[in-house]
């Protein structure tokens, strides 16, 4: 008969994963030393610190090489903590962003940036522009669309206002919304939040809080200070905003759709070099007659370019006229995408590309 093995102890496994504690510290702060390096070079080129397409070449490559038992997302967070981490060490990048803390463009700030960076809150979405306009912040963090409630008008208007700020990067958030508040779900009844959360949430809230009164606020985290003060009012907001402003969440992910998701844009000055993995948004308006727009888009068809967005938006002009925004796989500086871009000048009255970037790497 086999004698059954005895298991390591608690004290030995303890130890091991100090042995590896020590090693793994060793190494960050050889790859630190590394990145500072590497930023002294940059500095000399006079690039910038932060280049979203080789931080997403390094995620991907992590995401190849890993063998579990660690999810992705995990390690990808984990390693956007070093990298915020070791840029801190060459330059604290200011991050303006729709204030104030905990609202959802906080986290995706953070998500992006990591801890590392200063984040300004403002209490607009044309302040997070004016930020970055008046190099007051070295990039801003604003929403672009949701997939339930479409685009985010603010935004948009921004870009046609200053067409010269350039698109960094994308954040894909998936947005959970939490009902909150300090009094019981049969005493609530006003629920404050966002119009973009409310309306997210519309059927289950009239389904389980009937009684009480929706009411719009500037931001989700507003909505937590006002259910922390008033009698009988409660907040749909992020769980960060729960625990920040002691709440107790009486029910969590109550948004209508499984799926929530909220797309943001990284804009700044600095335009990314092309990864193989890029997308390109273009502003443009075309005359007002019949097939215009028909004809612009069928420059994308002819190249057999894929769109992945496009929006509409009225223009600011006399007439009835329209801007149209649109987005597509590939980096401007490709030459399949340059002559499609110039074909699609040819077409129109105005034309601006706001930026090349790269895609937002998804788990899936």
């Amino acid at each position: 008969m086999s004698q059954k093995r005895t298991p390591p102890s608690l004290a030995l496994l303890r130890e091991q994963i100090d042995r590896l504690d020590a090693q793994i510290l060793t190494l960050l702060n050889r790859r630190a030393r590394l990145a500072a390096r590497i930023g002294q070079t940059k500095r000399q080129d006079g690039d910038g610190v932060y280049v979203p397409g080789r931080e997403r070449q390094v995620l991907a490559r992590l995401a190849k090489l890993n063998q579990g038992p660690l999810p992705n997302e995990a390690v990808w967070a984990i390693y956007r903590e070093i990298i915020s981490a070791s840029r801190a060490l060459e330059q604290s990048l200011r991050i303006a962003y729709l204030g104030p803390p905990v609202t959802f463009t906080h986290l995706a700030a953070r998500e992006h940036f990591g801890s590392q960076a200063v984040f300004v809150p403002v209490p607009t979405i044309p302040q997070v522009f004016a930020e970055v306009e008046h190099t007051q912040a070295d990039y801003g963090v604003v929403p672009v669309e949701n997939s339930s409630d479409g685009r985010v008008a603010d935004t948009l208007d921004m870009f046609m206002r200053l067409p010269h700020l350039v698109i960094c990067a994308e954040v894909r958030l998936r947005v959970h919304h939490n009902l909150m508040a300090r009094c019981s779900q049969q005493e609530i009844r006003r629920v404050y939040s966002k119009g973009q959360a409310l309306s997210q949430c519309r059927n289950w809230l009239s389904k389980n809080v009937p009684q009480a009164s929706l009411h719009e606020v500037s931001s989700t985290a507003a909505a937590a200070q006002l259910a922390l003060t008033e009698p009988g009012a409660a907040a749909v907001a992020s769980r960060q905003a729960a625990v920040r402003y002691n709440l107790r969440i009486l029910f969590s992910e109550i948004e209508d759709s499984p799926y929530n998701e909220t797309r943001f844009a990284v804009i700044g000055h600095q335009k990314c070099e092309p990864t193989g993995h890029d997308k390109t948004t273009v502003m443009f308006r075309i005359p007002h007659s019949s097939g215009s727009l028909v004809a612009a888009l069928d420059v994308f068809k002819q190249a057999k370019m894929n769109l992945t967005w496009i929006e509409s938006f009225p223009a600011r002009t006399p007439k009835p006229e329209y801007v149209f925004f649109v987005e597509f796989e590939g980096h401007a500086e490709e030459p399949k995408v340059g002559r499609a871009l110039k074909a699609l000048q040819e077409h129109c009255q105005e034309m601006t590309v706001l930026g090349s970037f790269p895609m937002a790497l998804t788990a899936g």
